[in-house]
């Protein structure tokens, strides 16, 4: 629109021409979508019409309010139907202008892409197809000239502030190290139970077997009592109970398999895992070797055998005694040395896998300070100080 001419100065619809009926403030169903006839530019319709007579009519018939546009099969219209639709589709003309002017664009970029000059510093090639630059040489060049411009500024700003996550990653590898600490002096002490108890069992065996009456106190009681094996639900006698459960675990636990397709490597450890190599899975076991039912047999007693386990008072306090019986009929302590290694060892994989979990978390915690002032973060972000006064708000109370 020219907005000078009488039609563009108009603000308000006749509501009687076709156009306004068509519209829904007025009542009608919003399908020719065309503003007033009596709104609609002169000099619009003068470059649309393509003949001068033509546009003569419409524009004596457009000024002229008493003439009537309407609609309606009684009134006759003012000229004929193929004349009126070249004079209202401007909307369409304009489309296709508008497309027109897009093409022609596109086609002058296109040419002006084919020969555009390469962006890298004091650099007059042209460049490659699909590219900024004429070479690799030149980007690298581009790229270090912004760094060298970029980098320095947020270094600066990045050490104006202090950075409230630093002193919390200082704080966290803190008490890491101090867990690290504890955790290896437990290992220690459990390295030094572990040879203790070694040393106990040696001890133990040298003791001589006692046979007397006090051995045997036990055969005479009532054997007429049984109880039921927790795994195969079998009536068993007391005396043999904890033998027959003890066989029946380890049946039942020797048919399913822990395993690893890794062996293990711990510096300084001895005796932890069972680590036999299965060819048909290929894993490695991962039991605790004292307890592997599947690969590692309880020795055979000995008819002179004593049994050795350190005998106490107050249930804690050693006596510095040793139990004397023999090996098959003590029942009281029955199996001591590998439950008391198994304990042991059991208490070293947790001191090792808290270890082990230590070091991630320090591992995480360095990569994260790391990353939190490296070239690729200080590129992509900024830090921008608000208030020029306070370098740090920690100390401010009401923030």
């Amino acid at each position: 629109m020219c907005g000078e001419c009488e039609p563009c100065k108009r603000t308000e619809d006749c509501a009687t021409c076709d156009f306004c009926k068509d519209m829904k403030k007025f009542g009608g169903p919003n399908k020719i979508r065309q503003k007033c006839r009596f709104r609609q530019c002169e000099v619009r319709a003068r470059k649309m019409l393509p003949r001068a007579e033509l546009y003569q009519k419409y524009k004596s018939s457009g000024n002229n309010n008493s003439m009537g546009w309407n609609s309606d099969e009684e009134d006759e219209a003012p000229f004929s139907p193929v004349m009126r639709k070249k004079a209202v589709k401007v909307k369409h003309v304009k489309r296709r202008e508008k497309k027109f002017e897009q093409e022609m664009r596109r086609a002058s970029c296109g040419t002006a892409r084919g020969h555009r000059q390469c962006l890298g510093p004091s650099c007059v090639q042209p460049t490659r197809a699909g590219s900024k630059y004429c070479s690799e040489e030149c980007g690298m060049k581009l790229a270090a000239n912004r760094i060298y411009e970029i980098l320095p500024q947020r270094i600066q700003q990045w050490q104006q502030s202090p950075c409230i996550a630093e002193e919390h990653g200082k704080k966290q590898l803190e008490r890491i190290r101090r867990d690290q600490q504890n955790a290896r002096l437990r290992l220690t002490e459990m390295e030094r139970r572990f040879h203790e108890l070694e040393g106990i069992i040696v001890k133990a065996k040298q003791q001589a077997a006692q046979l007397d009456e006090e051995c045997n106190e036990n055969d005479s009681e009532d054997t007429d009592l049984q109880i039921f094996c927790v795994s195969c639900s079998h009536p068993i006698n007391p005396k043999v109970a904890l033998r027959h459960m003890e066989r029946c675990y380890a049946k039942y636990e020797s048919q399913t398999s822990f395993g690893s397709m890794y062996p293990t490597r711990i510096e300084g450890a001895t005796r932890l895992f069972c680590d036999v190599y299965n060819p048909q899975s290929k894993t490695y076991c991962k039991r605790l070797q004292v307890l592997c039912p599947e690969h590692s047999r309880d020795p055979k007693i000995q008819g002179d055998e004593v049994c050795g386990c350190p005998l106490v008072k107050n249930v804690f306090e050693l006596t510095g005694d040793y139990c004397r019986v023999p090996k098959r009929k003590c029942n009281k302590h029955y199996n001591w040395e590998k439950l008391r290694r198994a304990e042991v060892d059991l208490e070293r994989v947790r001191v090792w896998y808290k270890l082990d979990e230590l070091f991630e978390q320090e591992r995480n915690v360095r990569t994260a300070m790391t990353n939190r002032a490296g070239l690729l973060a200080l590129m992509l972000h900024q830090t921008i100080q608000h208030d020029p006064v306070t370098t740090d708000l920690r100390g401010i109370k009401d923030r």
